[in-house]
């Protein structure tokens, strides 16, 4: 397996360090800040709960086999038995085997349900995990979205006239342009986190809600880009 085959945690975690550094440098006072710290500490989540999740799914993975097995084995003997009395000594009328018929058909549906349970469940256990953090991440997309709502070029423009409802700006067109730049990294930083679950997971539920945030990210993202575009020139 080649680096290209797969994205690691390790430069993910490492750009968002340097971004937190240059937002810290050049806004220091700003919420933005603490955002890029709490985009840090998901990316570690996911990085380093990846492993442990790995070794406590495997557990899951194999008492879950187990147990299957002997609910497996015990369910075969049990059907062995009840056919061989049902054979020997069962009933001498036809209808008097219609609840026997019914409470073997209840009992392989209850034995199914028991195996597909115990093998959906660590599948299950990993897709929760993962959504859970997939959620945060949306989340955080959504925080960084409100901090460049208020950051509209047309403040910035010599004939624009403000009211008593309008949000002030203490930016300049050089300073709007460095924060709207750093939002949209902050979102694409977002979209790649994402991408490190799926990196753990191929569950459909999980690469779809992945898909979604991403697209999430890359809308809001672009969005941005038009508002820098709109930036009055010097």
């Amino acid at each position: 397996m080649t680096s290209f085959d797969r994205l690691d945690a390790a430069p993910v975690r490492e750009t968002v360090a340097r971004l937190e550094a240059r937002v810290r440098a050049r806004f220091p006072e700003r919420g933005l800040v603490s955002v890029v710290q709490e985009l840090g500490v998901l990316t570690a989540d996911v990085a380093d709960a990846s492993a442990a999740v790995r070794d406590r799914l495997r557990w899951v993975r194999l008492g879950s086999r187990l147990a299957a097995a002997v609910v497996l084995v015990a369910s075969a003997a049990v059907f062995v038995l009840a056919f061989r009395d049902a054979v020997t000594s069962g009933p001498d009328r036809t209808f008097e085997w219609v609840p026997l018929i019914e409470s073997t058909i209840n009992d392989l549906v209850f034995a199914g349900l028991a195996l597909w349970f115990l093998y959906a469940l660590p599948q299950r256990l990993e897709r929760g995990h993962l959504l859970d953090l997939l959620h945060r991440l949306r989340s955080l997309a959504h925080v960084v979205d409100m901090h460049q709502l208020t950051k509209d070029p047309e403040r910035l423009r010599s004939d624009y006239v403000r009211t008593d409802a309008s949000v002030r700006t203490d930016l300049t067109r050089s300073e709007m342009e460095h924060y709207l730049d750093y939002c949209s990294e902050v979102l694409s930083l977002v979209g790649k986190t994402a991408a490190l679950c799926a990196e753990e997971s191929r569950d459909a539920v999980v690469l779809t809600t992945v898909s979604d945030l991403e697209t999430l990210t890359t809308g809001m993202s672009r969005k941005i880009w038009q508002k820098i575009s709109l930036l009055p020139s010097d």
